[in-house]
């Protein structure tokens, strides 16, 4: 894929994002395109919003559950870039305005302490350089119309990337089994869906090292005081004003968000 339509496609997604606004599938319009064009498109778009002002807070991992991956066809995760611009904290509240097609998923994230820089990270490793580890929600959104994505979509879209939302309570991730440990994820009262540790990649930690090993293979690090969201522990649902969710997660606590 020639540079200048790499370019063309990050463009159109940045302006779509900041319009509120969506754009055709990419795989449609460009049925050759690979997940190596995807990143590339992807690091343009990133790009776009770090002109604008915005920066790198950490990053997350995406296609770590099994059912999104037999809906996608690909058996490996993905990652995006997290902004500074989509933070969110418990008890703030989202206006739908801003974004286009949100759907919330609980997951559980790390904040680092350390730096870590693949490849050879261990999982002790991850354990080792983490502050401290937190119930979230990642609100993703898509730019692509109705969701009908590939792999190489999403990729491109920043992972579908929309805002996050930390949890008020920090936990030593040595203090919990992060695989066994169980959500419970409710949406205006009722309970949705039910998860645990175990749902991405075997456990949180292991996402987190493929990230680092993945990343490091790049020349890029993870680094000191970033976030990094580990993966959704259940299916995604809709979000639009008016809704309430909440995860619980055991041993970590729990996470609230309420859109308007």
């Amino acid at each position: 894929m020639q540079t200048s339509l790499i370019e063309t496609l990050g463009d159109e997604l940045y302006h779509a994002m900041s319009t509120q606004t969506v754009v055709d599938p990419l795989t449609t319009r460009y049925p050759d395109i690979t997940i190596e064009n995807a990143y590339h498109i992807q690091q343009r778009m990133l790009s776009r919003r770090l002109q604008a002002g915005e920066r790198v807070v950490g990053k997350k991992i995406g296609v770590t559950s099994a059912a999104v991956m037999n809906m996608l066809g690909v058996y490996q995760p993905d990652f995006g870039y997290l902004l500074d611009g989509m933070i969110y904290n418990e008890g703030q509240s989202i206006d739908t305005r801003t974004l286009i097609q949100p759907k919330a998923e609980g997951e559980i994230a790390f904040i680092l302490k350390k730096d870590l820089m693949g490849p050879g990270i261990s999982n002790a490793d991850v354990l080792a350089a983490t502050e401290c580890v937190m119930p979230c929600f990642e609100i993703v959104d898509s730019r692509i119309r109705d969701w009908k994505i590939k792999i190489q979509d999403t990729v491109a879209d920043n992972a579908s990337c929309g805002v996050f939302v930390l949890g008020d309570c920090a936990v030593d991730p040595r203090r919990v089994d992060l695989s066994t440990c169980g959500m419970v994820f409710e949406k205006n009262g009722d309970i949705i869906g039910t998860g645990a540790g175990a749902a991405a990649l075997g456990s949180p930690v292991n996402a987190v090292a493929w990230l680092a090993n993945t990343l490091g293979h790049l020349g890029i690090g993870l680094k000191a005081g970033e976030v990094i969201l580990s993966g959704a522990l259940a299916a995604m649902h809709p979000a639009k004003a008016g809704d309430n969710f909440r995860v619980s997660i055991g041993g970590l606590g729990s996470c609230s968000v309420r859109f308007v």
